[in-house]
C-alpha cells in the first residue's frame, strides 16, 4: 500500500468485506443472479441524511422577479450510509438521484434537512470547516469527458486537491504521490505529463477516480460514473471501484439508473421516485422481493437473458407519465401510475417504514417502503 492511504496519527481502514468481491468478469452482471442475504449494517452510520429537502424557485418577470412555484427535486430524503458500505441509489432520469449527490458535497444549498458527517451537520457549514468536511467526502462525476479540464495535464488535475489542500503532501512529495495514485487506478505513472484529450473514456473515469482518492476521504460521491462508458469498460471501473473500497476502507454513495450494475457494487439499495425514496433495504431485500408497486415494475422491465424464463415473466406496464415535480401529486407520488392506488393514496403521504404486515416475519420483505398496500412478489 503506498503512503499516501494512511493519515498520519490513524491506521488505514480495515477492508470492508472479508475475501475478494467476485469481479464482473467473474459472473454476469444480472438482475436475476442469486443472491444471499446481506448482514445487517454494522456500527454507527458514518452518513446520516435526515429530511433533505432541494426546490429550485420558478420565476417569472426580468426586471421584478417573482416567485410562481418551485421544481421539488428532492423532497424529504433520509438514509444513512456506514462505514466502508456502498449504497446504491436509483431511479429513472430527473427524479432527483444526481441533486442528492451535490447536496450530500453541499454543492448545492439544502432548502431544509440535515447532513450529518460524524454527528456534523455540513448542510451548516461554510468557509474553513466546509473546506475540512470535503477532504473527507470527495466526488466521482458523470462525464469523463467535461469533468476534466482540458488545458490540464493529468498530473495537474490530479495533484490540484494537494493545491487546495496542502497539509495533505509537502511541494516536494506531490509529483511522486501523483504517481502513486496513477498506479493505483492502473495507470502507467509516465502518463502524468499527457491531456484529457488524449485518453480513452474508460481511463478518464480513472483519472477522476485517481483525483477523488488523492485526499485519502472516507466517503465517495459516485453520480453515474459509467453511464457513459461501454460494457467491458464499466466492467473495468467498476472492478477498480471495488478493489479500491476492499483496499481502502471506503464508503461509496453510487447513483445509477442501470439496476444490474448497482446490484453488483451495492450492499443496499435506495429507489428513488419524484424527489423521494420509495423503498430502500438490502441488495437482495430490493431485487428478490421488492414490496413497492414502482420498484417491481422497474424490475419487470429488466432484460432476462434466458427465453424460457422470459416467457413466463409477467411485464408490468406502467400507465401515463412521470408527473412533473414543479406539481406532484398529493399523498403517494406514485398514485397517478399505480394500479394499487385508492383514495387513502390521494390524501396520506406514505411512511417509509417497514410495513407492519412484513414486522415480525423475518423475511426479505421486511424492508422499508413508502406504500400503503406494500406486497411482496418475488423475483
Amino acid at each position: 500500500m503506498c503512503r499516501y492511504c494512511t493519515r498520519s496519527g490513524r491506521a488505514a481502514a480495515a477492508p470492508a468485506t472479508s475475501g475478494r468481491r467476485p469481479s464482473v468478469t467473474d459472473s454476469p452482471i444480472t438482475a436475476q443472479g442469486p443472491a444471499a442475504p446481506a448482514a445487517a449494517p454494522q456500527g454507527e452510520p458514518i452518513l446520516q441524511v435526515r429530511n433533505l429537502v432541494k426546490h429550485f424557485p420558478l420565476t417569472q418577470g426580468i426586471l421584478f422577479k417573482k416567485q410562481i412555484g418551485a421544481v421539488k427535486a428532492v423532497d424529504g430524503v433520509s438514509f444513512d450510509l456506514y462505514r466502508g458500505e456502498t449504497l446504491g441509489i436509483v431511479g429513472e432520469s430527473g427524479c432527483g438521484k444526481s441533486t442528492v449527490a451535490k447536496l450530500l458535497m453541499n454543492l448545492e444549498q439544502a432548502t431544509s434537512g440535515e447532513v450529518f458527517y460524524k454527528g456534523q451537520d455540513i448542510t451548516r457549514l461554510s468557509g474553513r470547516a466546509l473546506k475540512a468536511v470535503r477532504r473527507n467526502i470527495q466526488m466521482v462525476f458523470q462525464d469523463p469527458y467535461t469533468s476534466l479540464n482540458p488545458r490540464m495535464t493529468v498530473g495537474d488535475i490530479i495533484g490540484e486537491p494537494f493545491d487546495i489542500h496542502p497539509e495533505a503532501a509537502p511541494k516536494g512529495d506531490r509529483r511522486r504521490r501523483v504517481r502513486e495514485l496513477l498506479d493505483v487506478v492502473g495507470l502507467n505513472p509516465e502518463y502524468i505529463n499527457r491531456y484529457p484529450h488524449q485518453f480513452s473514456g474508460g481511463q478518464r473515469q480513472r483519472i477522476g477516480i485517481a483525483r477523488g482518492l488523492a485526499l485519502n476521504p472516507e466517503i465517495i460521491i459516485c453520480d453515474e460514473p459509467v453511464s457513459a462508458l461501454d460494457v467491458s469498460v464499466q466492467a473495468q471501473v467498476v472492478n477498480l471501484m471495488e478493489k479500491l473500497q476492499d483496499e481502502f476502507g471506503l464508503s461509496y454513495v453510487f447513483i445509477a439508473h442501470d439496476l444490474s450494475i448497482v446490484r453488483h457494487i451495492s450492499d443496499r439499495v435506495g429507489v428513488m421516485y419524484l424527489g423521494r425514496i420509495a423503498e430502500i433495504g438490502s441488495d437482495a431485500e430490493i431485487y428478490e422481493h421488492p414490496t413497492h408497486p414502482y420498484t417491481q415494475a422497474l424490475l419487470s422491465a429488466v432484460p432476462v437473458p434466458d427465453p424460457e424464463a422470459r416467457e413466463h415473466r409477467e411485464r408490468i406496464i406502467l400507465s401515463g407519465d412521470v408527473p412533473s415535480p414543479a406539481n406532484p401529486p398529493s399523498g403517494c407520488r406514485f398514485r397517478t401510475r399505480c394500479w394499487k392506488a385508492q383514495d387513502r393514496c390521494a390524501t396520506e403521504t406514505p411512511l417509509l417504514a417497514i410495513p407492519e404486515r412484513f414486522a415480525d416475519s423475518g423475511t426479505l420483505a421486511a424492508h422499508e417502503s413508502a406504500c400503503h398496500f406494500a406486497e411482496a412478489v418475488s423475483y
